[in-house]
């Protein structure tokens, strides 16, 4: 049983950790990545989709991103969507392709995306502590239907605190590494 809830909550932590990890890469540092743009939501035929699913996304250049719709009509749906997104970018057609010139970053900015990612790190340092309380919850139940013994649930307790400290760890890695690289000139 404390085997079952020790499983459960790596993988409740481990999936919190890989939507940290992609929040982390949407995150802009001093260079032009897909991955800032390629999540945006368009309106594409009167549906919500992903950029990725709707062009190919590349950087040919270290500050620019060059996007390709496969069906040229979605151009100015895509272009409206960078504009209304927090990018802050001009988007730049020309024929069927739009280009992302990133202008470089300023110290403000930089400052900002370093509040913003030390929010992002407590709101996941957040979610596994909640993970954790659920399981040590789960586990108290099954002591007070006698289900597990006291030793059992103690011992429970601990494996999950460590399981915990391990994934914030990892989180508070991951958020040093990406602000290192945000700072970076």
């Amino acid at each position: 049983m404390i085997d079952d809830i020790l499983s459960e909550a790596r993988q409740k932590m481990k999936s919190t950790l890989s939507v940290f990890e992609h929040d982390l890469q949407g995150m802009r540092s001093g260079r032009a990545s897909p991955s800032l743009v390629e999540r945006l939501r368009v309106e594409y035929y009167g549906q919500e989709t992903e950029l990725r699913q709707l062009a190919t996304i590349s950087t040919p250049e270290p500050m620019q991103i060059l996007i390709r719709p496969y069906d040229k009509g979605a151009v100015k749906s895509i272009e409206k969507a960078i504009r209304a997104s927090d990018l802050s970018i001009n988007p730049q057609t020309d024929g069927d392709a739009i280009r992302l010139n990133m202008p470089p970053l300023t110290r403000e900015r930089r400052q900002d995306l370093v509040k913003l990612l030390n929010k992002r790190i407590e709101e996941g340092r957040i979610t596994i502590r909640n993970i954790r309380r659920s399981c040590n919850d789960d586990i108290r139940d099954f002591e007070k239907e006698k289900m597990i013994s006291e030793d059992d649930a103690k011992r429970g307790q601990e494996e999950i605190q460590k399981v915990t400290d391990k994934f914030i760890g990892d989180i508070e890695e991951m958020g040093k590494q990406k602000e290192k690289e945000i700072l970076e000139v």
